[in-house]
């Protein structure tokens, strides 16, 4: 299935998981810890389609992996005076 996930659409939890193929209780976890950002109306989360490109950016991988050296490199220099 070849989809392309338009910036302005708004998606539902179930479109989301079919686009990101994860399952329920991933995108419940994601949605619940705030890394997707979602706007509840009745009852229901709706996604917006810029939420889910910025998801799966590559960009977001980058600063992630900086992120843990960054921390990785904070860590050793407290244990090292230790």
């Amino acid at each position: 299935m070849n989809l392309e996930i338009k910036a302005n659409s708004i998606y539902t939890t179930a479109e989301t998981q079919e686009i990101l193929k994860i399952s329920n209780s991933t995108i419940k976890r994601l949605l619940k810890r705030g890394v997707i950002r979602a706007n509840k109306i009745g009852g229901q989360y709706r996604i917006l389609g810029k939420e889910i490109l910025r998801l799966v950016s590559p960009e977001i991988e980058k600063r992630a992996v900086k992120s843990y050296l960054r921390l990785k490199r904070k860590v050793a220099s407290r244990l090292s005076k230790w």
